[in-house]
C-alpha cells in the first residue's frame, strides 16, 4: 500500500473508533448521569471512601496515631450556567473512551497487523486483553489511590484561615479525570515498552541503566500528588516499580527473540 492508501485506512480506523466512544458516551449522558455522579465521582469527596478507611486502618497498624481522615473542610459549586451541562457532556465523552478503549485498542491491532509477522498476528486476542487490562488496573487505581489522596491533600491544603474551600465542582472532577485518566496510560508502560524495543528504540541495558533515575522521577510524582506522609507517597511508587520492572523482562525478552531470528537469517543466507 501507498503513503495516502494508510493515511485512508487510518482514517476509517479512527472514524469508526471514535463512532464506538461517542455511542457508550451517548449511552453514559443519557442513563448513568446519577451512577456517574453521586456514586462514582463525588465518593472520593466523603470521609466514608473506602481508600481512607483502609488507609486509617493501615497507618494505626504502623503507629499509634494513625493517618484517618475525618474531614474534607471545603464545598462544591457551580459558577457558570452551562458548567454543569458541559461538564457532563467532558464526564460522559471520558466515560466513553475508557468504556471503550478495548475496541480501540482493537481497531489499532488491525491497522498494524498487516505489518507483522504471522506468528505476531495470532497474538491479537491477547494483546487486547493484556492492554485492556492494564488499562483498567490503572483506571482502578488512579480512582482508588491517586484521586482520593489528592482531593484529600489539597482539600486540606490551606495558607490561610480567612480563605473559604470554595471549589468549583469542574475543579474537582479535572482531578478525578487527570488521575484516572494518566494512571490508566501509565499502566500500559509494559505494552509500550514492547512495541518500542520491537522497533530498537528501546533496550534493556537502556531500561537498567536510567533505572534510578525512573524511580527518582517515581518519587517526585508521587510526592506531588499524594499528602506529605511516606505511606501515601510508598502506596503510589510501588506498582510503579513493578511496571517498570516487568517492562525490563519484556524488553530482556523481545531481544532475545530478535537475536534468534537474525541468527536463523544468517543461517539461511549462508
Amino acid at each position: 500500500m501507498s503513503f495516502l492508501d494508510h493515511l485512508e485506512e487510518l482514517r476509517w480506523h479512527l472514524i469508526r473508533s471514535t463512532v464506538a466512544v461517542l455511542a457508550v458516551a451517548v449511552f453514559a449522558f443519557v442513563f448513568l448521569k446519577s451512577f456517574i455522579f453521586d456514586k462514582i465521582l463525588f465518593a472520593p469527596a466523603n470521609t466514608d471512601f473506602i481508600t481512607y478507611r483502609v488507609l486509617c486502618l493501615l497507618s494505626k497498624a504502623l503507629s499509634e496515631k494513625g493517618i484517618c481522615i475525618d474531614k474534607l473542610p471545603f464545598t462544591l459549586q457551580s459558577l457558570g450556567m452551562a458548567e454543569q451541562f458541559s461538564t457532563h457532556m467532558w464526564i460522559s465523552f471520558i466515560a466513553g473512551l475508557i468504556l471503550a478503549f478495548p475496541y480501540i485498542l482493537w481497531e489499532f491491532w488491525k491497522f498494524i497487523r498487516p505489518g507483522l509477522h504471522k506468528k505476531e498476528q495470532k497474538y491479537a486476542s491477547l494483546f487486547i486483553l493484556i492492554s485492556s487490562f492494564l488499562f483498567f488496573a490503572g483506571v482502578l487505581f488512579g480512582y482508588y489511590v491517586i484521586a482520593p489522596l489528592s482531593v484529600n491533600f489539597l482539600g486540606n491544603y490551606t495558607i490561610s484561615d480567612k480563605i473559604a474551600k470554595n471549589f468549583q465542582v469542574s475543579s474537582y472532577f479535572s482531578i478525578i479525570k487527570t488521575s484516572v485518566l494518566a494512571a490508566g496510560l501509565m499502566f500500559e508502560l509494559p505494552v509500550v515498552v514492547y512495541f518500542l524495543t520491537k522497533l530498537g528504540l528501546v533496550t534493556k541495558e537502556f531500561l537498567r541503566t536510567y533505572r534510578r533515575h525512573a524511580v527518582v522521577v517515581v518519587l517526585i510524582l508521587a510526592a506531588i500528588v499524594t499528602p506529605p506522609d511516606v505511606l501515601s507517597q510508598i502506596i503510589v511508587t510501588i506498582p510503579v516499580i513493578i511496571l517498570y520492572e516487568i517492562s525490563i523482562l519484556i524488553a530482556g525478552r523481545i531481544e532475545k527473540k530478535l537475536l534468534q531470528e537474525e541468527q536463523k537469517e544468517n543461517l539461511r543466507s549462508t
